[in-house]
C-alpha cells in the first residue's frame, strides 16, 4: 500500500525544487541540495531538534537529511572502547550509529534491571552525541542479532506454555515492563528533548516470523507509552510476505539485504511509495556457526551496492560496522536443517575487525562516502590501540567440575534448566541404577551438548547438531549415571526459537521405559570461587588454572588450539567458548580486562585434552578442523 506524509503527495524532486525556489536557488537534485548545506550534528548542549519525513525525504529541522549509519552493539564492546569505536565510525564518514538493546542483557531475572557499567545504554548514547553522531535505537523486545534467544530472557521459558512474539498476555506483560524501563533510561535522549536519538524500531524483522498485526500494534503502543515520540519504523526483508507480515501502515518501513539494492528497492516500490528509502541492514559480511568455514563478505557486491545507495541518495545502515564479541554465554543459534550454534566471535568481516582495527574495506568505503558527502572531509582516525603477544604459559592447577555441585534438586522426571530459574551454562542430571542395567538410552529431548558418565568412565558424547540423542549403555549398580548438558545458545531466528528450552526437556527412556527419581544440579558457572584446585591432574570435565605476568596491557587473542571444547575466564571475566572444530580458534581478550602484574586464566575443558598451555596472539585464527 502507499503511505504518505500528512503534507501531501508532492514528489521528492518537486518538493526540493519548490524549496530551492522559495530560497532563491535553482532547482537542485537531492544529492546536490544536501551537498550545498552544512551537515547537522547533534549538540552536546542539549539543543532540541525536529526529525520527521516528507514524501521520500527525511527532514532534520525541516532540511533534507541523509542517514549514513553503522551498526554496533554496546553489549558486544567493552565500555572502555565505546568512544574509540564511535570515533572510527565518524571518521569513515558515517553520521549515525544504530544499536540493538538486548532485553536479557538488562533484565537477567524478572523485575531485576541492570543499566550500570557495561549495561549503561544511556552512557553509550550520550557518548555518541559527544562524538557528533545521531542514534537509531532498536530496543526490541526481539532483536535476533545472533544473540541468545534473540535478546529474550531465558526466564520467560520457565512458564511451560508461554508463546513469545505473540499476544500471549503473559509475554506482553513482561515485554511491556521491559520497554517501559527502556523509556525511563532513554526517552529523554530523543532529539525532541535534546538528545541524539532520531528513530526507534518496532520489534525486528517480524515478517520473517509471522503476520500478527495485533502483536505489532501492542509493541508499537508499548513504545508510545514509554515516551518515544520520534518516528517509529519496522525493518524486514524485501519479499512480499515479509513486508506484509512485519509492517504497520502508519509506521515507516525499511528493508534489509546484502546486495543489488536497485532490484531490492524496485520490489519495495510495489509495496510502498512516497516514503523515505532506507536499507536498515546492509551486510558487509556474515556470522559463523561452529564447524563451518569462517565467512567473508563479497566486497565487490558491497562496493557496488554502496555506490548505488550513495548515488541515489538512499539512507543506509551498515550491519555490522563493528561486530565485536558475544562474550560469555550470549551467542545465539540458528536452525536450518539442524541446530547451528554461533561462535563467540562476532567479527562479521565488518569494516572494523573484532579488535576494532580498520580493514581494507573500511578505507574503500570511506573513500566512496567522501565522494558523496558535502565536503568529503572527516575526522582523523584515533591512534591505534596496542595489541600484545603473551608468551605461552602453563595452566598447572586443575579442579573437577563436580566440585561445583551444590545440593541437588530432586525430581521424578528431568526438567529443563529454565524450570529452576537458570538461563545459561550447564546442568547435570544424576540417576542411580539399583541393579545392573543394559540397553538403549534415549534422551527426549537433549539440548544441546551432552557428556554421559558413570563414575569416571565416559560413556558417550551427544551433539544436537547431528540430532544425537541416544546411546547404548551397560550400567553397574549403585553407581550414579551423570548426564551433563551444555546450553550452546538458544535459537534466535525462525519458528523453533519459541520453545528452545535447555537441558533435558521431557524424559529419559531406557529400553523404552521412562527413568524416574532424578537428582538435578544447575551449573550456571557464574561464580567460580567454589572450585577446589590442586596440582594433581583430574579426569572428567575439569577446570585448569594458570597465571601470566604483564608489564603493560593490550588487546590480545588467546590461542586455544590444542584444547578440546569449553570456556575461558580471565581475571574472573567470562570471555566465551572454544571448540577445536572451529572456525574460531582464538578468543578476543580486551586490554581493559587485563592488568599489569599477575593475571589469572581459568579454562573449563570438557573433552580429552591435548594441551594445557595458552599463548596470546596479535591476530585471530579462524580455521575449521575436520573431526572423525
Amino acid at each position: 500500500m502507499d503511505t504518505v506524509s500528512p503534507r501531501g503527495k508532492l514528489g521528492r524532486r518537486e518538493f526540493l525544487g519548490a524549496a530551492a525556489a522559495s530560497a532563491g536557488l535553482e532547482a537542485l537534485s537531492p544529492l546536490l541540495l544536501c551537498g550545498r548545506q552544512r551537515e547537522a550534528v547533534p549538540s552536546v548542549e542539549g539543543s532540541r531538534h525536529n526529525f520527521t519525513w516528507y514524501n521520500e525525504d527525511f527532514l532534520l529541522d525541516e532540511k533534507p537529511f541523509h542517514i549514513r549509519s553503522g551498526e554496533m552493539h554496546y553489549a558486544r564492546i567493552p565500555r572502555e572502547y565505546w568512544r574509540n569505536r564511535l570515533k572510527k565510525l565518524k571518521s569513515m564518514g558515517l553520521n549515525t550509529v544504530s544499536t540493538y538493546m538486548f532485553w536479557n542483557f538488562h533484565e537477567t531475572r524478572p523485575g531485576e534491571f541492570n543499566f550500570a557499567g557495561r549495561r549503561d545504554v544511556a552512557a553509550f548514547v550520550r557518548t555518541a552525541q559527544e562524538e557528533g553522531l545521531w542514534v537509531i535505537l532498536r530496543p526490541g523486545p526481539y532483536s535476533c542479532a545472533e544473540w541468545d534467544f534473540g535478546g529474550f530472557p531465558g526466564w520467560l521459558l520457565s512458564t511451560p506454555d508461554i508463546r513469545v512474539r505473540s499476544t500471549d498476555p503473559r509475554f506482553l506483560s513482561a515485554a511491556r515492563r521491559y520497554i517501559l524501563h527502556v523509556g525511563i533510561e532513554l526517552a529523554h535522549l530523543q532529539v525532541t528533548r535534546g538528545g541524539p536519538i532520531l528513530m526507534t524500531q518496532v520489534e525486528n524483522e517480524y515478517g520473517s516470523f509471522g503476520s500478527d498485526h495485533a502483536y505489532m500494534r501492542a509493541v508499537q503502543q508499548m513504545l508510545l507509552d514509554a515516551g518515544f515520540d520520534v518516528p517509529l519504523f519496522t525493518a524486514d526483508g524485501p519479499t512480499p510476505r515479509m513486508l506484509s507480515g512485519g509492517t504497520l501502515p502508519d509506521v515507516l518501513s525499511f528493508i534489509n539485504f546484502g546486495s543489488d539494492p536497485a532490484s531490492q528497492f524496485e520490489a519495495f516500490a510495489r509495496f510502498r511509495k512516497n516514503v523515505p528509502l532506507m536499507c536498515a541492514e546492509f551486510y558487509p559480511g556474515w556470522f559463523d556457526h561452529w564447524g563451518e568455514i569462517h565467512h567473508h563478505g563479497n566486497n565487490q557486491n558491497l562496493m557496488e551496492g554502496m555506490n548505488w545507495i550513495l548515488s541515489n541518495g538512499v539512507s543506509f545502515n551498515l550491519y555490522m560496522f563493528h561486530g565485536g564479541t558475544s562474550f560469555g554465554y550470549m551467542n545465539g543459534a540458528n536452525f536450518g536443517k539442524a541446530y547451528e550454534p554461533d561462535v563467540t566471535s562476532y567479527d562479521y568481516d565488518a569494516p572494523l575487525d573484532e579488535a576494532g582495527r580498520p580493514r581494507a574495506k573500511y578505507f574503500d568505503l570511506k573513500k566512496l562516502i567522501s565522494q558523496h558527502s558535502p565536503d568529503g572531509q572527516f575526522p582523523p582516525l584515533p591512534a591505534a590501540l596496542p595489541l600484545i603477544e603473551i608468551p605461552r604459559f602453563e595452566l598447572t592447577d586443575s579442579a573437577r567440575l563436580d566440585s561445583m555441585l551444590g545440593n541437588p534438586i530432586r525430581s521424578i522426571e528431568p526438567k529443563p534448566m529454565e524450570s529452576f530459574g537458570q538461563s545459561f551454562g550447564f546442568i547435570l542430571y544424576r540417576w542411580l541404577p539399583k541393579r545392573p542395567t543394559k540397553g538403549r538410552m534415549n534422551i527426549i529431548s537433549m539440548n544441546d551438548y551432552a557428556l554421559i558418565y558413570q563414575g569416571d568412565s565416559k560413556l558417550a558424547e551427544l551433539d544436537r547438531r547431528f540430532n544425537q540423542n541416544a546411546v547404548d549403555v551397560d550400567l553397574a549398580p549403585a553407581q550414579p549415571l551423570d548426564i551433563l548438558i551444555e546450553n550452546m545458545g538458544r535459537i534466535n531466528y525462525g519458528p523453533r526459537m519459541v520453545n528452545d528450552r535447555k537441558g533435558i526437556t521431557e524424559r529419559v527412556l531406557l529400553n523404552g521405559i521412562a527413568l524416574g527419581g532424578w537428582q538435578i544440579f544447575p551449573l550456571p558457572l557464574e561464580n567460580l570461587a567454589k572450585l577446589q584446585f590442586s596440582a594433581k591432574p583430574k579426569r572428567g570435565p575439569r577446570f585448569y588454572r594458570g597465571s601470566f605476568q604483564l608489564s603493560s596491557v593490550g588487546d590480545t587473542f588467546l590461542d586455544m588450539r590444542g584444547w578440546g571444547k569449553g570456556h575461558v575466564w580471565v581475571n574472573g571475566l567470562h570471555l566465551g567458548r572454544f571448540w577445536k572444530i572451529g572456525p574460531q580458534q582464538t578468543l578476543f581478550c580486551p586490554a581493559p580486562w587485563l592488568r599489569t602484574g599477575t593475571n589469572e586464566l581459568i579454562a573449563l575443558e570438557l573433552e580429552t585434552i591435548g594441551r594445557t598451555s595458552v599463548q596470546g596472539l596479535k591476530d585471530p585464527v579462524f580455521e575449521t578442523v575436520e573431526i572423525d
